[in-house]
């Protein structure tokens, strides 16, 4: 039986440290460079993880260890409010195709560079390759609890997110005032942005930068991107269970992600637009609280020693990611518009 009353300091301090990662979020200058209130309470909780947490980590891990695992989940199924399936519609098959294909080539070509020429080891692989093909750090976190990962492998894929989708943010506008006078339209930019950018906000700020509607189709092409996490989590399940089960005569049980089941569902359930916009709105910000929690409390248990023992290798394998989201990603966006228009 669980005593709740064990909960309550760990949970104030990821709370805590959700908030004010919420507040410093709407500030300019972290508009301005992009950063979300999930990146700025990972390092928040590292702060506090790395230099007073130890005075009071006794009372607090069980309701630090309760935000990693419950309000992560939580906030992953709530994550399915900020989506409809009408937002497939509005960029149409090509969007859906394109991104489809960014993905699973990024992450394919995550573990073979990661396993067999970086001989990084399979959690850090998984991690970064999903922060890079799907969703930055959202992506990161929802696949943790998949592949019961470490906390400080989890810290090093959320930063390898932080400094190339930052990167992407300020890039892309850059590398699109170059070929505009190659007839790239501002949908196509869109659709390439949303596709290859890590996080929501640095798509959309790399989207404002062009123009409103650049921004418009970013943003879908890129929750689009963000829907695919369901299915991936549960094809990783299916892989890891087959994988580990070996050559054993019984097979390993497939462990399905019920959380990514849950924000499928959820996304469903929002797109015949049923709740009245306010309460929509509540409901996504106690998602953003939640998830912001879970990223605290992430930060509060990882170690800049364990970090640093991760060596060069994680932000190799991301650099190439990056570039493969330039070129890569730009041939696809290209092959697609070429062979449906």
């Amino acid at each position: 039986m669980t005593n709740y009353r064990n909960l309550i300091p760990g949970l104030a301090l990821s709370l805590g440290l959700a908030g004010a990662a919420i507040w410093a979020a709407k500030l300019p200058a972290m508009k301005s460079l992009g950063l979300s209130a999930l990146t700025l309470a990972i390092v928040g909780g590292m702060i506090v993880g790395n230099t007073v947490y130890r005075f009071i980590a006794e009372p607090s891990h069980h309701g630090v260890t309760f935000s990693k695992q419950k309000l992560l989940r939580a906030g992953i199924i709530l994550f399915g409010f900020k989506l409809t399936f009408q937002d497939i519609a509005a960029v149409g098959f090509s969007g859906v195709l394109i991104d489809a294909l960014v993905l699973t080539s990024t992450f394919l070509l995550a573990f073979w560079l990661g396993r067999k020429k970086l001989g990084l080891d399979e959690q850090s692989v998984i991690l970064i390759g999903a922060g890079s093909s799907i969703c930055g750090a959202a992506a990161v976190l929802a696949t943790e609890p998949v592949i019961k990962a470490h906390a400080e492998k989890v810290a090093v894929a959320v930063a390898t997110v932080v400094v190339f989708g930052t990167a992407a943010m300020f890039l892309w506008p850059l590398m699109y005032d170059a070929v505009r006078h190659l007839g790239i339209s501002e949908f196509s930019y869109g659709l390439f942005a949303g596709s290859t950018i890590h996080e929501v906000a640095q798509a959309v700020a790399a989207g404002k930068s062009v123009s409103d509607a650049a921004m418009n189709t970013a943003v879908i092409t890129k929750m689009i991107r963000v829907m695919m996490l369901a299915p991936f989590l549960i094809a990783l399940s299916a892989w890891l269970a087959a994988k580990h089960s070996g050559s054993k005569t019984q097979k390993q049980p497939i462990s399905i992600p019920w959380f990514a089941v849950a924000f499928l569902v959820v996304a469903g359930f929002n797109s015949f637009d049923l709740l009245p916009r306010a309460l929509l709105q509540q409901i996504i910000s106690l998602d953003n609280l939640l998830l912001a929690a879970a990223m605290g409390a992430l930060g509060l248990t990882t170690h800049i020693s364990a970090i640093r023992q991760a060596g060069a290798k994680p932000l190799l394998l991301a650099s190439a990611l990056f570039g493969w989201l330039i070129v890569g990603g730009g041939l696809i966006n290209a092959g697609v518009a070429a062979l449906l228009h």
